[in-house]
C-alpha cells in the first residue's frame, strides 16, 4: 500500500480497492490517504472458501493418499529470491532441505507435498520445476496445483513449513503449525499483521535434526492470535459484501438470492508414487513387527535392516541389491501378467532378492518368497497402511525365523504411531 502503486496523477486509478480488515484501512490512511476514498471492506473470499472448507478435511487428505496416522507436512514457497524456493543462490534452504527430510522423516509417518506460488511455475516453467524437484518426486513428493488445489492441500495439512508468503499466513489463520524456513524480514511493511507474525512464529533450524523439530512444533503449538484476527474482519460474508460493492458500481439492484462462493472441488485421488530405494529398520518381538522406512538411516541404527526398492527405481543397479523388490498396478495388467508371474520373474531375473512384492490395492499385495512360494498379504480390521510397509515386516519376520501356518498367520505392524493386523495366508502358486 504506496501512492506508487495506488495513484495515478495524485488520484486513485481504481474504482474499488478490496481490504479484508480495518486494520489495512487505517495503514492506507497513513501511508496513501488519497486512496482511502476508493477502499471498501469486502472481507476474504480465499479465506471464506477454506472456512467452508474445514469439514472436507480427511477427504482432502484421503485424495493426497494420507494414511491414518500420517502426518502431512506441506512445503510453501512465495515467489521471491529470499522465499524458500529461492532463486538458485548459494543461500536457498529447499535444495538442502527436501533429500534430509526424505532421508530423516520416515515414509510411512510423514507424507510431502510442496506448494509452489504460480509465478514460480509461470517464470521457470512446469518442465524445470519438475526437473528441479525430480528426486523429491520419486521420494514421495506430491507438487500440488498453484491455483485449483493449494487451499486444499492447506486444509489437509498437519504442518506447514514455509516462508513470509500469504499461504503459510493463511495456514496460521486457520490454527496449523506453522515453521518457517526463511523470513523475509526486509519485504515486510514493520507495521503489518504478516511482519508480526514473521517475527513471531518458530523457526526452522535448517541444520538441525529435522524430525525432532516438528515432533517439538507440534507438541507445543499454541495458534498465533494475530492470523486468524487479521486475516478477515467479516468471516463468511464476503460474498456478500462484494457483490453489494460490484452492483453499487454498476448502478444496478443487487439480486435477491444470496450471494454464495465456489465450493472448493475435491481433488482427483493422487497418493504418492515412492520409487526412490527405502531402507528399511525393523524390530520384531513374536508377530510384532516395528517397521521405519526411510531414504536412510543412521548407520549405528539398530535392529534388523534391509532395502526395499521399487522396480521402476531410477538406476537399475538398485535393484541389484534389493532384499525387496516390489512394484504397485492392478492385478489384471495385461503387460505385466498376474503378480504371481510377476512375482516369479523377479525372483528369477535378481537372486540377490529375497522377497518380491505386487501391490494391487491400497490394502493388498501379492508377495513370493524362493522357500515359501506365493503368499497373500490382506489388511485386518482397522489397518491403514502402505501394503509395501507390510512386506517388508514380513520379509524380516520370516528372516528372523517366522514361519506361516497353512491356514495363514496374522502379523500386527507397528508403523504410522499405529499398530496393523495384516492376514498372511499361502497362495495357490510357487
Amino acid at each position: 500500500m504506496s501512492s506508487e502503486w495506488l495513484l495515478a496523477d495524485g488520484e486513485p486509478f481504481v474504482d474499488g480497492l478490496v481490504l479484508s480488515h480495518p486494520e489495512q484501512l487505517e495503514r492506507l490512511r497513513r501511508v496513501c490517504p488519497e486512496a482511502v476514498k476508493a477502499a471498501v471492506l469486502g472481507g476474504d473470499p480465499c479465506f471464506d472458501r477454506m472456512l467452508a472448507g474445514r469439514v472436507y478435511r480427511e477427504r482432502f487428505r484421503r485424495a493426497l493418499g494420507v494414511r491414518r496416522g500420517q502426518r502431512l507436512v506441506v512445503l510453501n514457497s512465495t515467489w521471491n529470491p529470499e522465499g524458500l524456493f529461492g532463486n538458485g543462490g548459494e543461500q536457498d534452504v529447499l535444495p538442502s532441505l527436501l533429500p534430509r527430510l526424505a532421508a530423516e522423516l520416515p515414509a510411512d509417518d510423514y507424507r510431502l507435498a510442496a506448494v509452489l506460488h504460480p509465478n514460480i511455475w509461470y517464470g521457470h516453467g512446469p518442465g524445470q520445476i519438475r526437473a528441479w524437484l525430480d528426486r523429491a518426486r520419486r521420494g514421495g513428493l506430491s507438487l500440488i496445483d498453484p491455483v485449483r488445489g493449494w487451499r486444499q492441500a492447506l486444509l489437509a495439512a498437519d504442518v506447514v513449513l514455509g516462508d513470509f508468503g500469504a499461504v503459510s499466513y493463511y495456514a496460521a489463520a486457520l490454527g496449523t503449525p506453522v515453521l518457517l524456513a526463511a523470513s523475509g524480514e526486509d519485504r515486510l511493511d514493520p507495521e503489518a499483521p504478516l511482519a508480526a507474525f514473521v517475527r513471531e512464529a518458530p523457526r526452522l533450524d535448517p541444520h538441525g535434526p529435522l524430525r525432532e523439530q516438528l515432533v517439538e512444533l507440534l507438541a507445543r503449538h499454541r495458534p498465533l492470535a494475530g492470523p486468524a484476527e487479521f486475516t478477515t474482519s467479516a468471516p463468511g460474508a464476503s460474498a456478500a459484501l462484494l457483490r453489494r460493492h460490484f452492483y453499487t458500481l454498476l448502478d444496478l439492484p443487487e439480486p435477491t438470492a444470496p450471494a454464495l462462493l465456489e465450493p472448493l472441488p475435491l481433488p482427483p485421488y493422487d497418493p504418492p508414487r515412492r520409487t526412490h530405494p527405502l531402507d528399511v529398520r525393523t524390530r520384531i518381538r513374536g508377530a510384532e513387527i516395528v517397521v521405519e522406512r526411510s531414504a536412510g538411516h543412521p548407520y549405528d541404527a539398530a535392529g534388523e535392516t534391509h532395502r526395499s526398492v521399487h522396480e521402476d527405481t531410477l538406476d537399475p543397479g538398485d535393484l541389484t541389491t534389493a532384499d525387496v523388490i516390489w512394484r504397485d498396478g492392478p492385478a489384471d495388467d495385461p503387460r505385466l501378467g498376474s503378480p504371481d508371474q510377476w512375482t516369479a520373474e523377479v525372483l528369477q531375473r535378481h537372486p540377490h532378492c529375497s522377497l518380491a512384492s505386487y501391490v494391487s490395492g491400497p490394502d493388498r499385495c501379492t508377495v513370493r518368497t524362493r522357500d515359501l512360494g506365493v503368499l497373500r498379504l490382506s489388511a485386518g480390521p482397522g489397518a491403514d497402511a502402505d501394503p509395501a510397509a507390510y512386506a517388508s515386516a514380513l520379509h524380516a519376520w520370516l528372516v528372523d525365523g517366522g514361519a506361516v501356518a497353512r491356514d495363514g498367520t496374522t502379523l500386527r505392524v507397528h508403523v504410522a504411531g499405529g499398530v496393523h493386523p495384516v492376514h498372511v495366508r499361502p497362495g495357490d502358486g510357487r
